[in-house]
């Protein structure tokens, strides 16, 4: 059923738990219509993502309506340091932000967001963090009547979305030869792949965590990983994608113990692989990321799943498959009145990049900087600008 677009827009300000809660399916039915969106603009987790991470009173979603029926979403939250700021739910774990628009009335979406986050920002500036390529968020920022600025993110890997025998085919020849053969070994070997259903996904996410911990032991794991609120966050969130086909976790068995474990999150425009665990026994028997990478590829070869992303990190395995690289960008949107404002924050994260790069060789395997930064003793990173 294609949208009215002749109804009157209505835009509000959703400052309450509960009703940011009752929106689920409403947010479900956006998200699936929203050309751009990836998995995790999804109500599953975002809502959970608030329940382990947000502070009360700090909500901040604005909802864009034409006839009620929702077209425009931009999930949002209050935040006081270094000064006062909108910026993305989601945070640090969260490696791609957007706002949700109605592809079938994509105009008025973006028209009624900029009215609604104009009058929301009225002492704020935007600070809109990973927003991938083509992200609807930047129809919103090239609409935005006031101040704006746009820094460089991070940076994510892609691959297309095809089978691992395609995927190897990118490969030159003799390194092509050498994973096919480690791929036989892990076959003769007798190593189960099997998904984990939602009953199981609490002792699942624990085995995936405990092993996660276990292979980054002595190299600089990120601490936010080890947190239980992250672990309540996994299962939460998990539960219900898993439910509703847009996640999928896996355990890898051998001799009747699970010895890898990794957790993928999907939307109609890609599958994310977002968080993997191994014994470090079995690392030394077998190619770990191409046992890995043949599921994660196999589950977004399915018809329709656009690219195949690894997400942010540049860990050298990744590097093997020659995959794309794909800048987020940082946008940031003020009224008018407050452009020096957003001038001030943008040198301050450009200050805070020069910090972040001098700690880099520190810590090369780190997937998260802010999560690094956060960890340094005070005499070597600025507290101010870390946000």
């Amino acid at each position: 059923m294609r949208a009215d677009l002749r109804g009157r827009l209505t835009v509000t300000l959703c400052r309450d738990l509960a009703e940011f809660t009752g929106l689920a399916a409403e947010w479900d039915a956006l998200h699936r219509r929203c050309p751009t969106a990836t998995p995790f603009q999804s109500h599953a987790w975002l809502h959970s993502w608030w329940l382990s991470y947000g502070t009360p009173g700090r909500l901040r979603v604005v909802l864009a309506r034409r006839n009620g029926r929702l077209i425009g979403a931009a999930p949002l939250m209050l935040a006081h340091r270094p000064m006062p700021l909108l910026v993305p739910m989601g945070g640090a774990i969260t490696d791609y932000f957007d706002v949700l628009v109605d592809g079938e009335d994509l105009r008025g979406a973006v028209t009624a967001l900029e009215r609604g986050l104009h009058a929301a920002a009225t002492h704020t500036v935007l600070d809109l963090r990973e927003v991938r390529p083509g992200a609807s968020a930047h129809l919103l920022a090239e609409a935005w009547s006031g101040a704006r600025s746009s820094l460089t993110d991070s940076t994510c890997l892609e691959l297309p979305a095809e089978p691992i025998d395609l995927l190897i085919g990118r490969m030159t020849g003799p390194r092509a030869q050498r994973v096919r053969a480690k791929l036989r070994k892990i076959d003769k070997m007798g190593i189960e792949c099997r998904q984990v259903p939602v009953p199981r996904v609490a002792v699942a996410i624990g085995n995936l965590l405990r092993l996660h911990e276990l292979q980054w032991t002595g190299r600089g794991v990120n601490p936010e990983h080890l947190r239980s609120r992250f672990c309540a966050h996994l299962v939460r969130s998990t539960r219900r994608m898993v439910r509703d086909d847009e996640a999928t976790l896996r355990e890898f068995v051998f001799d009747g113990q699970v010895v890898a474990a990794d957790l993928s999150l999907r939307s109609p425009q890609m599958t994310g692989g977002y968080l993997y665990g191994v014994d470090p026994g079995l690392r030394k028997r077998v190619d770990v990321s191409s046992m890995l990478l043949r599921e994660l590829a196999r589950e977004a070869a399915r018809p329709g799943r656009g690219s195949l992303s690894l997400l942010r990190g540049s860990e050298q395995y990744k590097s093997h498959w020659a995959p794309v690289p794909v800048v987020n960008q940082r946008l940031l949107l003020a009224r008018s009145s407050l452009a020096p404002v957003l001038r001030l924050r943008e040198a301050q994260i450009l200050a805070r990049d020069r910090a972040a790069a001098s700690v880099k060789s520190r810590f090369p395997a780190a997937r998260d900087w802010r999560g690094v930064l956060s960890e340094l003793p005070s005499a070597v990173r600025a507290p101010a600008l870390l946000s």
